[in-house]
């Protein structure tokens, strides 16, 4: 397996389509199906779903899609500290970040270390806390941006002076948007809608579980999001 086949696999796979990978690529159509096929025969396995208007991927294409990610973020990543430069403080700097609408301090303090060393490149991998945690551990990030409790055996960890509110959603008809204050009773037997956060105790979910005073399976859980969901962002 080659990192560039790696790489045409993963085009595909964003774009769905092997004519826009192939025009991304600059690679004829015919080339670029064959040398999937070829990794396909090389796994034994189908990666890709081939359908009439786009290609679809398998469950061990998404396997695979995910680790060819993991592998070519990580290339990337030690490329850029091989051939940094030593006379100037220069490279590449990944941050993860979970879902705060603080996140705008790291970037603060980011344009203001650029500006005192314009050769380094910022880049951000949004996510919730879980993911951030596992690209970090993985090497593919620098520094995680994340809320609740770590493990101080397992991290080194740098406390921000803000701290995070949890916010209700509602439609303006519904008879709690009515109300002044709103009570955990309130919310026990309503459909709600959590990020995937939350219901992973290990980042910061205990917090608001221990404020409802209930466990999850006790609560009437529709569903869960993983990306920012207040308007301002």
């Amino acid at each position: 397996m080659e990192l560039r086949v790696l790489n045409y696999f993963l085009t595909v796979a964003r774009e769905e389509s092997f004519s826009r990978a192939a025009e991304k690529l600059h690679l004829s159509q015919p080339t670029l199906s064959r040398q999937l096929k070829d990794l396909e025969e090389e796994f034994g396995k189908q990666l890709l779903i081939r359908e009439p208007r786009r290609i679809l991927l398998t469950d061990d294409g998404a396997l695979l899609r995910r680790r060819a990610e993991e592998i070519l973020s990580l290339v990337e990543k030690t490329e850029g500290e091989l051939m940094s430069s030593n006379e100037d403080i220069s490279g590449d700097i990944r941050i993860g970040a979970g879902e705060s609408v603080h996140f705008g301090l790291i970037m603060a303090a980011a344009r203001q270390l650029q500006k005192q060393h314009p050769r380094i490149r910022f880049h951000i991998a949004t996510g919730d806390g879980s993911t951030t945690l596992t690209r970090l551990d993985r090497g593919l990030i620098d520094f995680a941006f994340v809320y609740g409790r770590l493990d101080p055996a397992k991290y080194q960890e740098l406390s921000l002076p803000v701290r995070d509110q949890w916010v209700l959603f509602l439609r303006k008809d519904d008879e709690l948007a009515k109300q002044e204050t709103i009570t955990a009773a309130d919310l026990w037997n309503r459909p709600l809608l959590f990020s995937r956060q939350t219901l992973s105790p290990s980042t910061h979910g205990d917090e608001l579980l221990n404020w409802l005073q209930k466990p999850i399976n006790e609560l009437h859980v529709a569903g869960s999001y993983t990306r920012f969901l207040h308007p301002a962002l």
